[in-house]
């Protein structure tokens, strides 16, 4: 397989962030605005604007390390499936890996809804690999330079999380570890503007993304993502457009 489309998993990321911000939204808003090691203003500024600026690069730097935990972890997956090659060597491996790819975009979709929450047993299985990140962090130190807050962010990346996971296993069946960091990057790129925007005005993103209904729309959206994918898959609709909008082998595969 020579790659795969990335612009679903930009629109997976960008609209899963609903999920980042209800679950991590207080953490990176916290994280974001700890106090930065800077001289005291000459004279007097605004609380807010200090408070903005000084964050501005502690929010860049946290997503900075996050997006690059995203694309170490999807290399590794995209590495261990190329390397015994038989994802791209067996074409009935190749169409299931497609299959599952979107069935977990429907399972991913539904999540977000909150209409079924099996991507939950992701997140559980994942806490294994979570102890042993979780006390570096605490090397780290207080978050309270761009530095600290890219390593926070490297090691924030590896919190369990359904919908990483899902994207994941995307990643995988590119079958090549450069592929799969792509897949990541893409990914990690949507969920950027969101985390962001919690990062620089956390209490007023939280709150939007709180509503139920940008929850289920974003939902519904990822969830049409998959259902294109299973239709393509199946071959019920032309190639075209379709290749745009689901997840399907990249040019030249």
């Amino acid at each position: 397989m020579a790659g795969i489309n990335l612009f679903p998993m930009f629109m997976v990321g960008l609209l899963g962030s609903v999920h980042c911000g209800a679950m991590c939204g207080g953490i990176v808003s916290a994280l974001s605005l700890a106090p930065a090691r800077a001289s005291t203003p000459a004279f007097p500024v605004p609380v807010r604007t200090v408070t903005l600026q000084s964050s501005l690069p502690n929010v860049f730097a946290y997503n900075a390390g996050r997006i690059g935990s995203y694309m170490i972890a999807g290399a590794l997956a995209g590495g261990a499936a190329g390397s015994a090659r038989s994802l791209a060597g067996l074409p009935a491996l190749q169409a299931g890996g497609f299959w599952l790819a979107n069935l977990m975009l429907i399972a991913l979709g539904l999540y977000l809804m909150d209409a079924w929450r099996g991507l939950a047993w992701l997140e559980q299985g994942g806490r294994a690999l979570w102890r042993h990140v979780q006390p570096l962090m605490r090397r780290v130190g207080p978050p309270d330079t761009p530095a600290k807050m890219l390593a926070t962010g490297f090691l924030w990346g590896w919190l369990p999380c359904g919908m990483v996971y899902s994207a994941l296993v995307t990643a995988m069946l590119t079958g090549s570890s450069a592929a799969g960091a792509s897949v990541m990057l893409a990914f990690g790129l949507g969920t950027l503007p969101m985390l962001v925007a919690l990062g620089a005005a956390g209490a007023q993103v939280r709150a939007f993304l709180a509503r139920r209904a940008v929850r289920v729309a974003s939902g519904v959206v990822v969830l049409g993502f998959g259902v294109l994918g299973l239709v393509r898959a199946a071959g019920g609709l032309p190639q075209s457009w379709l290749h745009t909008l689901c997840i399907t082998p990249g040019v030249g595969a």
